[in-house]
């Protein structure tokens, strides 16, 4: 165990939020180079910090990765002051200025897709294939909350998962059941010990974004009312996602019958039509959810599913074209196929 000489901010760590990293760590190879997606706010600070200590302690070098979005006149600021928060944590730090494209969404959906795209880019650019995200508590009950609001369906109620693999990187989420306000406890020990303090992201409490509204609208509300909410709705995450698993099971049979091609982007057309309604839907959720994208309203599910079945009588292939966040759904030559949009570098 480092003693406090080689680890300075030791005494500003939680017990329960560092439990939480070693668990997330211990699986992984002793020489796995770790990634910590790095905001330079709270929650992201912290969870750096809990992770230097970890990977310290085991042998492993940590990566922090920091995205410019260039939405905030602070942006450039926040980027010097991730730095700096590497330096102080003996971490490489790794960042990269991203174009937000707005086209076809909303602000929110697009700076995340942009911020997800450059994460994984500057990962596979540090050799790194474990990124931790500090997606706590809170964030899985707003997530939840969110998403029964856009009816998303049961399924969608899972929310965030622990561990999930996209692009090649695995992404883990340590922290979501650990509450925000320790979090912001052990932010205020570790700026009275370094003196770095994180930054405050003012669209969070801009209520034109759906998340934030929530936040300063509707959640005081229910603090009031019932002040156990988040642990309950977090809690309601992971019986969804059991029961997600056990569906998947059956729609996974389902999807192997359609034909899908080798890397799972498309799939027969005429087979899936054969299905019952149910199950169509059923594996429409179960692809888009394998290719990374999260699910749909229901009142746009709906209206793909109706396009998907009515394609012939509409006369042309061509006439189906479904954006979803950053990809296209089409049909072509009888077939389904996903398509990532092109960016311009």
């Amino acid at each position: 165990m480092p003693d406090a000489a080689s680890d300075p901010w030791r005494s500003a760590l939680d017990p329960a939020l560092l439990r939480a990293v070693d668990a997330a760590l211990k699986p992984l190879p002793r020489d796995a180079a770790i990634g910590v997606a790095l905001s330079a706010g709270a929650d992201s600070a912290m969870l750096a910090l809990h992770a230097a200590h970890a990977a310290r302690h085991r042998g492993q070098r940590l990566h922090c990765f920091h995205i410019h979005h260039g939405l905030q006149v602070d942006a450039d600021a926040w980027l010097a002051h991730a730095h700096r928060l590497a330096g102080l944590l003996e971490a490489d730090c790794h960042s990269l200025r991203v174009a937000v494209d707005i086209e076809g969404r909303g602000m929110e959906a697009a700076a995340r897709a942009a911020r997800y795209e450059a994460l994984t880019g500057l990962a596979a650019h540090a050799g790194v294939g474990h990124l931790l995200l500090a997606h706590h508590q809170d964030d899985q009950a707003e997530t939840v909350l969110l998403r029964l609001l856009r009816g998303t369906g049961p399924l969608g109620l899972g929310a965030m998962r622990p561990v999930t693999r996209r692009d090649g990187l695995c992404w883990i989420r340590p922290w979501l059941d650990q509450p925000r306000a320790t979090i912001l406890d052990c932010a205020g020990r570790f700026e009275a010990l370094s003196g770095w303090r994180p930054v405050d992201d003012p669209s969070n409490a801009d209520d034109r974004y759906a998340r934030a509204a929530l936040r300063t609208g509707l959640a005081p509300v229910l603090d009031a009312r019932w002040p156990a909410w988040r642990r309950t709705l977090a809690r309601h995450a992971g019986q969804a996602r059991e029961l997600s698993d056990w569906a998947d099971e059956t729609v996974r049979a389902d999807w192997l019958g359609l034909d899908p091609s080798p890397d799972g982007r498309d799939f027969s057309l005429a087979v899936w039509r054969a299905l019952a309604a149910p199950r169509q839907a059923a594996v429409l959720r179960h692809w888009l959810r394998d290719q990374g994208l999260r699910m749909p309203t229901e009142a746009r599910l709906r209206d793909w599913l109706r396009q998907l079945r009515e394609v012939h009588a509409l006369g042309h292939d061509r006439d189906v074209r479904l954006r979803h966040e950053d990809a296209w759904i089409v049909v072509c030559r009888g077939r389904v196929l996903l398509t990532r949009k092109t960016r311009v570098k």
